[in-house]
């Protein structure tokens, strides 16, 4: 019974759960999958280390401004809520909009589709084909080929079962976060620990250190790797969209955030130096299992699938923390009155919101059907980093427009932490836009189209206040 108050959401996140929510959604399917497609971009292992670098800098600066944010208005729904105050209601729905019909459903998706690349090397039967259709393209005498393999129905199931938990309550979500963490970090530090004390370097994987040229295919490929880096990094800013369910969110938000972004950019270049210790060169960039492939070439095949379940696990991390951050933003937007209704139910006995769990879950089970793990990544950060950029402009602005907000924590350099984060933020989208002109362009229609959506329920709005 709620003797007809208003349900609110709980603050059941400590301090350890919020630092395993930012570290267990950094580390995940990315820093497994993406050093391939990084090494395969870049052409040397200069460019290579050079976007973990800059990436994890854009990270850390990003983290440093929504220190700031979560710190002063620890909402529900993160940029939702900043997006609102520092720029407008407007700039606050499209991100929401973009959050909760894009973004966060094609990061699960993306999340799960890694989970069952992983399982696949386990049991190879989950990347048989069910069938296969070849698919006329317009304009064009070419056919591209449609596979639908078992691993697309089974990543479903995974979406379904971690919403399932995190329907059951957010500090239950948050217990498991916790083990899945300390699962994940044990893995990862075990191969490091492993590649350089058995290996035997043989320097193949450190060739060509150096690009053969410079110029502009160069800088393509220096940026469709940091594109692939940030893919990695992504997760940093997921412990401020539960902002509410935080415990004494002053101090536990710009901690997690900042020794989080911190700890895992460590992880991921000594991850990505033991990748090359082992493999050569040309062997890491067409790898569709690195930490695998790295195990084997040291201990075999067999020590390859305990490692990779353990990843199995690490991306279950992941997935989970996804999932129990990204249902916050619809619940918030529709608590306001500008999304569907549905989302804004809390749970009278468990106090989650279970119909913005629900929602995104059958979104992110449509993306996993129809998508790949490269395309649905590269949707994702094109749309999100669009709003990280808008996220630390309306920060700045709020600077002089509440000047008295109190502001626990203020971002470290100031001005120009901030400003150099935006400036990377824009650098990268434009660059994602020119890479992949027809996807990125579906994403900003898909993210536009919401306007639609936010003119009629800003009416309906009006016409009951």
């Amino acid at each position: 019974m709620t003797n007809g108050k208003r349900l609110e959401l709980v603050r059941g996140l400590g301090a350890w759960t919020s630092a395993a929510i930012v570290v267990g959604t950094m580390i995940g399917t990315g820093i497994f999958l993406k050093p391939a497609e990084m090494a395969a971009d870049a052409g040397s292992v200069v460019i290579v280390f050079a976007a973990w670098i800059v990436g994890g800098g854009l990270s850390l600066f990003g983290a440093l401004a929504f220190a700031e944010l979560g710190a002063a208005i620890p909402e529900a729904g993160g940029e939702y809520a900043y997006l609102r105050r520092g720029l407008g209601p407007m700039w606050g729905f499209l991100f929401g909009w973009m959050h909760s019909i894009v973004g966060r459903p094609a990061s699960m998706a993306s999340i799960a589709a890694g989970l069952l690349r992983f399982c696949g090397f386990l049991v190879p039967a989950i990347a048989a084909p069910i069938f296969t259709r070849q698919i006329s393209m317009p304009f064009s005498h070419a056919a591209s080929a449609f596979i639908f393999t078992w691993a697309q129905p089974l990543a479903v199931v995974a979406l379904v079962v971690l919403t399932f938990i995190n329907y059951f309550g957010v500090r239950i979500g948050g217990r498991v976060q916790v083990i899945l963490t300390i699962i994940k970090i044990t893995s990862v530090a075990a191969i490091i620990i492993f590649a350089f004390a058995l290996a035997r370097p043989g320097g193949a994987g450190f060739h060509p250190f150096l690009p053969s040229s410079y110029g502009a295919a160069t800088l393509t490929g220096f940026f469709g790797a940091l594109a692939a880096s940030l893919w990695a990094y992504d997760g940093w800013e997921d412990l401020n969209l539960v902002g509410s369910e935080v415990e004494d969110p002053q101090r536990n938000i710009p901690r997690a955030l900042i020794f989080g972004v911190l700890f895992c950019s460590a992880i991921f270049m000594l991850f990505s130096a033991a990748s090359h210790w082992v493999l050569p060169f040309a062997t890491l960039a067409r790898s569709e299992h690195v930490a695998s492939d790295v195990v084997a070439g040291i201990s075999g095949r067999n020590a390859a699938l305990w490692v990779t379940l353990a990843m199995a696990v690490s991306a279950l991390g992941t997935l989970n923390a996804s999932t129990l951050s990204g249902a916050r933003v619809p619940y918030a937007m529709a608590r306001d009155g500008i999304f569907f209704r549905k989302t804004a139910g809390i749970h009278p006995r468990f106090r989650t919101p279970a119909g913005a769990l629900v929602f995104e879950c059958v979104l992110a089970s449509v993306f996993a059907l129809t998508g790949t793990f490269e395309e649905l990544t590269s949707l994702f950060i094109f749309a999100a980093w669009i709003f990280y950029g808008l996220a630390v402009v309306a920060m700045m602005r709020m600077r002089g427009t509440e000047a008295d907000l109190p502001r626990p924590y203020r971002c470290w350099g100031y001005p120009w932490v901030p400003v150099a984060f935006v400036m990377g933020a824009v650098a990268l989208t434009i660059t994602l836009w020119l890479a992949r002109p027809v996807r990125s362009s579906i994403g900003l229609a898909l993210i536009l189209s919401g306007l639609v959506f936010y003119r009629n329920w800003r009416k309906k709005l009006s016409s009951t206040s």
